[in-house]
């Protein structure tokens, strides 16, 4: 089980580093073509990424080493999340279970350490944008435990990988009231943790309203690399477990060739799927205004708890 549960692990993070930049590329893509735009291509950001890890790294004067540490606790944070989570099959090792409230911490590591990277260098619109991105953060991380908490009453544990082999075994349970109240809520809280429409926009420059760019402004070659792989590792991350609740067909139950190859490509379909209906759907969404955040995932918070209520009424009737 350890031999297969590491396959699966080192399987998982390679493919998500694969995908995850070709996952924004389509993003971009989509939205350009929508908008009348040629686009730049689907593999422009690992001509950015290949660019920037070319680059010589500067740092502001004044910043310490939390402005080199900061890059690679969040993509070492990152390649965790895609490790724990049942993306391609759902194998796991029994010493490191991929635990709801071990996933959900492992992403708030990684939301510190973002934070933390603006706040180093002193700019005021790093300041600015770490205040924001903590305030969402706060907001957002409670909704996501409290969903697939939902998620995980009637299945008697917290374990991902159980959750998704239950929703394989009993398909009728994806469209339950429960479950559609908590991929709604755990929808809008991943919209929002990995800055997309309309929380944040990730095609701004504007520095009166960008949250994730104004936290990056100060940081330069490897460690900007390391900051946009370790950011679209979480959003394939979280897309991918959107759609492994949603879908959870074609994960892998055990860890051979064929399986495994089934796992990639169901993997692959979905979240290009998703991405290029968020895309499309982001084309005709207007940023919120900042104050009004709190009131979105206010209720998306609301729709988590009620999903749980519900989860534990259907339990005990």
């Amino acid at each position: 089980m350890n031999a297969g549960a590491l396959v699966l692990v080192v399987v998982q993070v390679a493919v998500m580093v694969v995908l995850s930049p070709l996952l924004v590329g389509v993003m971009r893509q989509v939205r350009a073509r929508m908008e009348g735009r040629a686009g730049a291509g689907v593999l422009q950001p690992w001509r950015d990424l290949r660019k920037l890890l070319g680059k010589e790294t500067l740092q502001a004067d004044g910043t310490s080493w939390v402005m080199a540490a900061g890059p690679v606790v969040l993509l070492g944070s990152s390649a965790l999340v895609c490790a724990l989570v049942p993306l391609v099959g759902t194998t796991t090792f029994p010493l490191v279970p991929d635990d709801l409230f071990v996933v959900v911490s492992v992403l708030l590591l990684g939301t510190v350490a973002l934070a933390l990277v603006g706040l180093d260098a002193g700019s005021a619109f790093g300041g600015m944008g770490s205040s924001r991105h903590m305030t969402i953060a706060a907001l957002v991380e409670p909704t996501v435990l409290v969903s697939v908490y939902a998620l995980s009453i009637p299945v008697g544990s917290s374990a991902l990988s159980a959750i998704v082999e239950a929703r394989i075994a009993d398909p009728a349970s994806i469209a339950s009231p429960v479950s559609l109240l908590a991929l709604v809520a755990l929808s809008v809280a991943v919209l929002a943790e990995t800055g997309r429409m309309p929380v944040d926009n990730p095609s701004t420059h504007l520095e009166l309203t960008m949250i994730h760019e104004a936290m990056v402004l100060e940081s330069s070659g490897r460690d900007l690399a390391w900051l946009e792989l370790g950011s679209w590792l979480r959003l394939g991350a979280l897309l991918g477990l959107v759609g492994s609740l949603l879908v959870p067909w074609g994960i892998a139950g055990d860890v051979t060739v064929p399986a495994l190859a089934v796992g990639v490509l169901a993997l692959a379909l979905k979240l290009g799927v998703i991405g290029a209906g968020l895309a499309a759907g982001e084309v005709f969404l207007a940023k919120l205004r900042l104050f009004r955040v709190p009131e979105l995932l206010a209720g998306s918070f609301v729709l988590a708890f009620l999903a749980v209520t519900a989860s534990y009424l259907v339990v005990q009737g």
